[in-house]
């Protein structure tokens, strides 16, 4: 059994992958890897499938929970649902209203993360520098990649859990940036908010799928190939920078929830630039009724640096990795 103090540091970390889940451009799999978490959670989610039902028929529920590492898993999972359920709303309305502090804080998380990352390949060679550098380049190509425009169909709901869940457990790739590419995260965001259960049901049982099934992958390379998986892992997060990067200049713009009374114009093609070309007001922002710019650099690095110094804190509390 977990003693209290574990299983609340354990919460806290899943509040935390909860709470990078729902930014667009985070990944809750970077949370759980700089915190020691990571390979523990996915022998976890591994040791969960057919031979569960039979353990339970023939062992019982007790040598079940044991063998799925329940008190883990319920645990982890515990806070990453209170975490989205809780701050989906402030952390939207945080990205709608102080979209550069976010993402500073957020870069600064993950640049530290890197360089604690890279520590843990045990030997450098051809194939960890192929797979870091292989990571970064997928990481940066997702990152360029335009946002489709989604379907109202369960169908594309489902695989779309799929896919983000697969990029949720990946360290440097936002399940959430992917559902903004499948053209899928605002109406999976309106579900939550609105408890719309068909698309919620539909959902959740697509990233059981995904899960179930990516996750032994990622075990399996991590048994067999240690050091070149945590060599690709932390290159997707070194890529994923390019997403964080928190000053953008706004290429073009669509309409959201067109003909309904909430309809507006958001910003949707975007690219990075400097934070001293950040104040110049462009065609796209006049049309967004933007006009005025504060690149709050000094805002910025303090963000960055909260990050970073958080990064430390999770480490301190980390279990031993394997």
């Amino acid at each position: 059994m977990m003693d209290v103090r574990k299983r609340t540091v354990l919460f806290l970390k899943g509040m935390a992958m909860g709470a990078a889940d729902v930014v667009p451009g985070v990944s809750g799999g970077t949370i759980a890897f700089i915190t020691g978490i990571y390979e523990e959670l996915l022998r976890s989610i591994k040791s969960v499938g057919p031979q569960t039902l039979v353990t339970l028929r023939k062992e019982g529920l007790a040598a079940t929970w044991k063998q799925v590492n329940g008190d883990f898993l319920a645990t982890l999972l515990a806070g990453i649902v209170t975490s989205v359920l809780l701050l989906v709303r402030p952390i939207t309305w945080a990205l709608d209203h102080h979209p550069i502090l976010i993402w500073s804080f957020f870069f600064g998380l993950v640049a530290a993360s890197v360089w604690l990352c890279g520590k843990l390949v045990k030997r450098w060679g051809i194939g960890p520098l192929i797979g870091l550098l292989a990571g970064t380049a997928i990481a940066v190509a997702i990152g360029m990649m335009n946002a489709g425009s989604g379907s109202t169909s369960l169908i594309f709901f489902f695989f779309a859990g799929a896919l983000a869940i697969c990029a949720m457990i990946l360290p440097g790739i936002s399940g959430s940036f992917i559902l903004l590419l499948l053209g899928a995260y605002l109406p999976v965001v309106t579900a939550l908010k609105t408890l719309d259960l068909p698309i919620i049901a539909v959902f959740a049982v697509g990233c059981v799928f995904g899960l179930m099934a990516f996750s032994r992958l990622l075990n399996w390379m991590f048994t067999r190939h240690h050091d070149l998986t945590v060599a690709s892992l932390t290159g997707f997060l070194l890529g994923s920078l390019t997403i964080l990067w928190p000053w953008k200049e706004v290429l073009s713009v669509r309409t959201v929830h067109a003909g309904k009374p909430d309809e507006h114009l958001e910003a949707f093609l975007q690219r990075n630039i400097l934070p001293f070309d950040h104040a110049t007001i462009t065609e796209m922002d006049r049309l967004l009724g933007i006009t005025t710019k504060d690149p709050q650099m000094i805002g910025a690095v303090v963000c960055a640096l909260i990050g970073a110094a958080l990064l430390l804190l999770l480490e301190r509390y980390a279990p031993e990795r394997e």
